[in-house]
């Protein structure tokens, strides 16, 4: 930001991002640098908004775009961004970018842009592709790496929980009617996994949202904009989705499905536990992903402590506790007419406090078991992949080499 000319009216920094959020959050954090600069003018260039009005911001001179590829690539054929003037070109989430099919977007973005423009490349594994980009378009780079031991979050508890994997949907209805102050988010592997869960818990009455890439821009930016107001208890995503979510007070973190990289474990369970608040990250695994767990654990440098789904009996003693609690303080309505007063009154006249308590205590007791089991959840059974127990599952092939002498 220092060394923009805010005199020039040429676009002389572009910053590429995977998402319509990611690309939001970095000008928002711009905006923010630039205050005590001077007037930087950033604008921000993604799908499923007006194109027309960006095309006019850029015509007015925009120094920085923060941009998605396929947008920017769609205005460069327009020829209504020219990067003749460029002096950085910065690629963020860049493995995520080529995860999600932009690579032939990249390549027509840097191949029109390589003369005199200084590029970095932030990046959470170094795949093949992503070195291609280094070497093809990158002259004589230096690499940066983070201390790695320093990667995880220190003010997040980590919790594995084993069950079956049936259960899983029952278990956050369990977390969610056990925990009044839950918010959080709940990572699932595909769109289709991450709608039917956000389905099943509306359909049982709990507030959650979907957020992934089958959804259009407008039911994005609606559930988004529900999550940030704290309408929902959850909001149930796909990892690409959830790129650039910037929203606080996140309590819990729940994976519903463990992720194969442990960056991506990292990137979920940072959406807890920020500006120096606690934080829970829970995973919920079956007896099949206990060597997955000890990977991430070990690459990580982290350790899970053994969590639980809590009990019915629990959930049913808190749930009853805050109803009690709830009806001594609920106001009476001054509206509430004295002749119905009166009829309600009357019509009570032959039951007692007590067996008037009972029915009352009887309805809250049967809403909490009509959409939980009274079965434990927690698979206390030992893991089937445990390193101490080396041996071949029934109907597994062997494989044999044979070493031609």
């Amino acid at each position: 930001m220092d060394l923009i000319d805010v005199n020039s009216r040429e676009v002389q920094a572009l910053i590429l991002a995977p998402t319509r959020e990611l690309a939001q959050q970095i000008c928002g954090q711009m905006e923010q640098m630039s205050k005590h600069l001077g007037k930087v003018n950033v604008v921000p260039v993604f799908g499923g908004a007006n194109i027309m009005n960006q095309i006019r911001d850029i015509r007015r001179g925009a120094q920085v775009i923060v941009a998605t590829p396929g947008r920017l690539m769609d205005l460069m054929k327009r020829r209504e961004v020219k990067l003749d003037a460029l002096k950085y070109m910065i690629l963020d989430e860049a493995d995520e970018m080529l995860n999600m099919g932009f690579k032939e977007d990249i390549d027509f973005i840097l191949s029109k842009s390589d003369t005199g423009r200084n590029i970095w490349l932030f990046s959470a594994t170094m795949a093949r592709e992503i070195k291609r980009i280094v070497d093809t378009y990158m002259v004589q780079p230096e690499e940066v790496r983070i201390n790695r031991e320093n990667i995880v979050n220190t003010n997040i508890e980590h919790q594995s929980i084993q069950l079956k994997a049936s259960d899983k949907i029952e278990a956050l209805r369990r977390f969610l009617d056990y925990d009044q102050d839950m918010f959080g988010v709940v990572f699932c592997r595909t769109k289709r996994d991450t709608q039917n869960v956000a389905d099943q818990l509306n359909n049982n009455g709990y507030a959650t949202e979907a957020l992934h890439g089958d959804m259009s821009q407008a039911q994005r930016d609606a559930a988004m904009k529900r999550f940030r107001n704290k309408n929902l208890k959850l909001l149930i995503a796909t990892d690409v989705a959830a790129r650039g979510i910037d929203v606080d007070d996140i309590t819990h973190v729940i994976h519903f499905a463990l992720p194969d990289d442990p960056e991506f474990y990292t990137h979920r369970s940072g959406r807890t536990a920020r500006a120096g608040k606690k934080g829970v990250s829970i995973a919920l695994i079956t007896r099949g992903d206990n060597r997955k767990l000890k990977f991430i654990a070990s690459k990580l440098g982290i350790e899970f402590t053994q969590g639980e789904v809590p009990a019915l009996e629990a959930i049913t003693q808190k749930r009853i506790s805050r109803w009690s609690e709830n009806m001594i303080k609920q106001d009476i309505n001054e509206k509430i007419d004295e002749k119905l007063l009166t009829e309600v009154q009357e019509s009570f006249a032959e039951v007692t406090k007590e067996e008037l308590i009972a029915k009352l205590l009887t309805k809250e007791y049967n809403s909490i078991y009509k959409r939980n089991s009274i079965s434990d959840l927690n698979d206390r059974s030992k893991s089937r992949d445990r390193d101490d127990s080396p041996r071949r599952e029934r109907g597994k092939r062997t494989s044999v080499v044979l070493k031609k002498e």
